[in-house]
């Protein structure tokens, strides 16, 4: 029995949220100085400071919907985030301001993967003073970290899929934007963020924008390969892991029919943390200076469920309880269900699993609460995505479509379903909501193709 009452996740951020509206707290950042953000390196180890103090970055990347999950963020023991773009800006530097909360303050320019002509003067002069009226705008605000004024610039394919190298001039479009603010506002430091961290692309990096403060860069599970890759570009620069979480949609097997197999939420918050503890946390390169976890929220990317640490009606998973972990030394009081392994008639999804149009079928979710709590259940099919985005951009959730249950079975560990397989036929993705009640859940899910 636990010794301690504790408060919900929801009356504490009630609590908080009411605490700090309060107009004896509230800031007035323009009578403030702006943070004065500092690279320093000691003995070979690099670090950030933040006025003078040590500044361990307990970050994840943010999108922001509404106040509640930045106050989940700062209760897990969070202390700062990342953005992609300008979109909130006002409301996320107040919101990190009331919480004490640092942001990396995300910019959107051009990427040759959109379609973005670095080879146009005019559109690059655009983008470079829209760019450095943002930093005018936004540098003097006391909760301001750093700028991250590129979010993987180098993502880019050749007609056969495979990677290519970008434009030299993306760089040098970066570095200019740098040299501005290196020269107007040096309280901050500057970075954009590379997909991977491939030697070739670093090294593009310093020939064409030398000055860059901080490499970062984004990694999934070849997160694991990021001290082979900072020991052979071999540079006194520091790193940043500016988004890492579950293995990417790419680095994982696919049915025959080329759909990929996503882990369950607990098979993803373990990766997840031991990536994390073995590379982040015990960084034997000495210069690996922060991170920032994806996703602080709730995204549509091959499933609704891959990267968001929040399902889409504002449930944590487990990935947060293990971050929670992390950064303070112990898990929240109450965990998210534990969902395991999911197989349709016995078959796990790299069997690929094939049903007959209008047929039962009988799924099985291994799942369990670390708790003890009570769990109900919520199944939900779609047809597979369309259209799959690439680097993140935009892609159409698939309609939840009518599913026909004809009985089901709770247990302590597992829940069994057994559902008349779709009459159409085609690619389907079968989802398990594991709900504790508490505002925690567990999620897993299988693809399965309807044949005649």
């Amino acid at each position: 029995m636990k010794s301690h009452v504790f408060m919900t996740s929801r009356l504490f951020s009630s609590l908080l949220f009411l605490a700090l509206s309060s107009p004896l707290l509230a800031c007035n950042s323009s009578t403030q100085s702006p943070a004065v953000v500092k690279v320093v390196k000691l003995d070979n180890q690099y670090s950030l400071t933040v006025n003078g103090q040590p500044f361990n970055v307990k970050g994840v990347g943010l999108g922001y919907k509404n106040n509640e999950t930045v106050l989940a963020l700062k209760e897990a023991g969070g202390n700062s985030f990342r953005t992609w773009d300008l979109d909130h800006i006002e409301q996320e530097l107040a919101i990190a301001e009331k919480l004490g909360l640092m942001m990396a303050v995300g910019i959107k320019t051009g990427k040759e993967l959109l379609g973005f002509d670095y080879n146009d003067e005019a559109a690059v002069a655009a983008q470079f003073e829209r760019v450095t009226a943002a930093i005018e705008k936004y540098k003097n605000h006391p909760n301001v970290l750093m700028w991250v004024i590129n979010n993987e610039p180098n993502l880019l394919f050749d007609e056969a899929g495979e990677l290519k190298q970008v434009n030299t001039k993306v760089y040098e479009a970066m570095g200019d934007i740098i040299d501005y603010i290196h020269k107007n506002d040096p309280n901050h430091p500057v970075t954009f963020s590379l997909a991977g961290a491939r030697p070739n692309d670093i090294a593009q990096v310093i020939k064409y924008a030398p000055n860059i403060d901080i490499l970062s860069v984004q990694n999934y599970g070849d997160l694991v390969g990021l001290p082979a890759s900072i020991a052979e570009s071999n540079l006194d620069k520091p790193y940043m892991v500016t988004e890492f979480g579950p293995m990417g949609h790419w680095e994982l097997p696919t049915t025959e029919w080329d759909r990929e197999i996503e882990e369950p939420s607990a098979v993803k918050a373990a990766g997840m943390a031991k990536r994390m503890q073995d590379v982040i946390l015990d960084d034997k390169t000495g210069k690996i200076i922060g991170s920032f976890a994806f996703f602080w929220g709730q995204k549509q990317e091959r499933t609704p469920t891959w990267y968001g640490m929040f399902n889409e009606s504002g449930e944590q998973t487990a990935r947060i309880d293990e971050l929670t972990r992390m950064w303070t030394g112990q898990y929240p009081a109450n965990r998210a269900p534990l969902s395991k392994a999911i197989t349709i008639n016995n078959k796990q999804a790299v069997e690929n699993v094939r049903l007959q149009a209008g047929q039962p079928a009988v799924v099985k979710v291994q799942v369990s609460d670390p708790d003890g709590d009570l769990l109900t259940h919520e199944w939900v099919l779609m047809k597979e995505v369309e259209t799959r985005s690439q680097g993140g951009h935009f892609e159409a959730k698939p309609a939840a479509l009518a599913l026909q249950i004809l009985k089901s079975e709770v247990q302590a560990d597992y829940v069994e379903m057994t559902f008349n397989a779709p009459n159409e036929i085609g690619e389907y993705r079968l989802f398990n909501y594991a709900y504790d009640g508490k505002n925690k859940v567990g999620n897993a899910n299988i693809p399965f193709m309807v044949e005649n």
